[in-house]
């Protein structure tokens, strides 16, 4: 009796399920291994964090430092309309997401070098200039990447890749604020060194993906003209459930935006040891590892209720941060930074199996480019809870942004059941 070839005996100990062809056991550890090398790369390179720090620490103005987030979430979602149609020309699209891995290396390379090389405002600039390449080519990335898993891994092993690979790359981001935390290395050398081994593993990743055993498919000979992307919007009309599943997606944004938020409220020692860029990695890192596979398996059971049980927990974490906050007890307010980015996580991989499974396989690059486009322009308007807090303070943006999770979770609870094993 022929044995069993190691990359199904591993597919099968990680999935619990048999694959659906021969392909899909490498094919399968081959997501796991580049989502593990990208995510690695963007721990080590958090715009939030890592290059928020470098900026500031190379002296650029502080009106740069806060066009980090926007050029980065913009530039990543706003173009792939205008993308989708394109790559759904192609018979191959992981070449697509490969070369796009590629230029984010580059892009990260760029920045290490900007940083041992440049100052205050020349060095902000190249900074943005080279984050804004690497979102352009994620945006590329992210549309293609739906629909490749959805054609090269089967329904019920999709969420456990992704979260098995989050769970994976937490390790070495846990790693890296150890060090920082640590103070054993100068902080500037390690971030510099972080985003050398960021751009490495970009590259690393378009390697292992341009092996994927991927059938070619029909080209889809669609309309590339502006009046055919304004027509995607009528897959809103035409599938509800699409259109509920954005609007939970948007609402659940709330898990992402808060942070920031969180650690505004703290005070005193607890803010010293919040604010500081090793500690903020840490619990991102922990929260990944602890949970990321985690979420995964249950999303391949059901994303539905894993939006739904997240946003519940995003808001149980908000407001018990506001609780802590307002009754002096800030000390507290770590545990209240870590059960966020746990719910965090889970939202994360609930939103990506959900669309994923949800789509039609033709419509799938269609679908990620809309509700990435539409997530865009609503990120674009977060300002505004900066203004928010700079009027009525972090306690009472933390109990919008709780309420926010609490109605994305009602609204996923009317999702259509996508999960089980095919």
């Amino acid at each position: 009796m022929p044995s069993t070839p190691p990359e199904e005996a591993i597919f099968r100990r990680l999935t619990g399920a048999a694959p659906a062809d021969r392909a899909e056991p490498p094919n399968f550890l081959r997501h796991v291994a580049a989502l593990g090398l990208t995510k690695t790369g963007d721990g080590l390179a958090d715009v939030k964090l890592v290059l928020s720090w470098l900026m500031a620490t190379l002296g650029a103005p502080g009106a740069l430092v806060g066009l980090l987030v926007p050029v980065r979430e913009a530039g990543s979602l706003l173009p792939q309309m205008l993308a989708a149609p394109r790559i759904r020309r192609l018979t191959r699209r992981k070449w697509i997401w490969a070369g796009a891995a590629a230029v984010q290396g580059a892009a990260l390379l760029v920045m290490a070098a900007a940083g041992v090389t440049l100052s205050g405002t020349l060095a902000g600039v190249a900074i943005l200039a080279a984050l804004l390449v690497l979102a352009l080519a994620r945006s590329l990335a992210s549309v293609s990447y739906k629909d490749i898993l959805g054609r090269t891994v089967g329904k019920g092993r999709r969420g456990t890749a992704t979260g098995l690979a989050s769970s994976v790359a937490s390790a070495a981001v846990l790693v890296f604020a150890l060090l920082l935390i640590a103070g054993w290395v100068d902080r500037f050398a390690l971030v510099i060194g972080a985003l050398v081994l960021a751009g490495a593993a970009f590259l690393g990743a378009a390697v292992v993906f341009a092996g994927l055993q991927e059938e070619p498919d029909a080209p889809d000979d669609a309309d590339t003209s502006l009046p055919a992307m304004a027509a995607m919007f009528g897959h809103l009309r035409a599938d509800t459930q699409l259109a509920r599943f954005i609007l939970a997606r948007g609402l659940l944004t709330a898990t992402a935006l808060a942070p920031p938020y969180l650690v505004l409220l703290a005070s005193g020692a607890a803010e010293a040891a919040l604010d500081s860029l090793g500690a903020m990695l840490l619990a991102s890192a922990l929260a990944a590892l602890v949970s990321g596979y985690v979420w995964g398996r249950l999303a391949d059971r059901s994303s539905r209720l894993v939006l739904v049980f997240t946003g519940i927990a995003g808001a149980i974490g908000m407001l018990l941060a506001v609780t802590l906050g307002a009754a002096g007890l800030e000390w507290g307010l770590p545990g209240a930074l870590f059960a966020l980015m746990v719910a965090h996580q889970g939202v994360r991989v609930g939103r990506s199996t959900h669309l994923v499974d949800m789509a039609p396989e033709d419509r799938r690059p269609a679908y990620t480019a809309l509700a990435n486009t539409i997530i865009g322009l609503a990120l674009l308007g977060a300002g505004v809870f900066g203004a928010l807090a700079s009027l009525a303070g972090p306690g009472v943006t933390l109990a919008v942004f709780a309420a926010m999770a609490l109605a994305g979770a009602g609204v996923a609870w009317g999702l259509d059941e996508t999960g089980g094993q095919t």
